[in-house]
């Protein structure tokens, strides 16, 4: 399954692996039938907490790339429960 390009940037973020782990946990066991749906959602959730994660860094005056950031998870609560899909899941042949 091929999940499509995502947003890079020059930075680094804490927590990143584990919140993946428990966002496709978590989609999974609502879509206990379609993989393709949960890595969706959860590939969703995740880009939107790393982009509100840049923006509030942004916002506050510092710099992105000078240090590792700190997920902003309470901040994203609703991207997490609600995440607009903007990456779809292709099937390999």
């Amino acid at each position: 399954m091929n999940i499509g390009s995502v947003v890079r940037c020059a930075t680094t973020f804490k927590g990143t692996g584990d919140l993946m782990t428990a966002l496709l946990l978590g989609w999974s066991n609502k879509h206990p039938d379609d993989l393709a749906k949960a890595a969706e959602l959860a590939v969703s959730s995740l880009q939107a907490v790393l982009q509100r994660t840049l923006d509030d860094y942004k916002t506050a005056g510092y710099d992105p790339q000078s240090s590792s950031l700190e997920i902003r998870l309470i901040q994203s609560q609703d991207d997490i429960r609600h995440p607009q899909i903007k990456f779809k899941a292709e099937n390999y042949s």
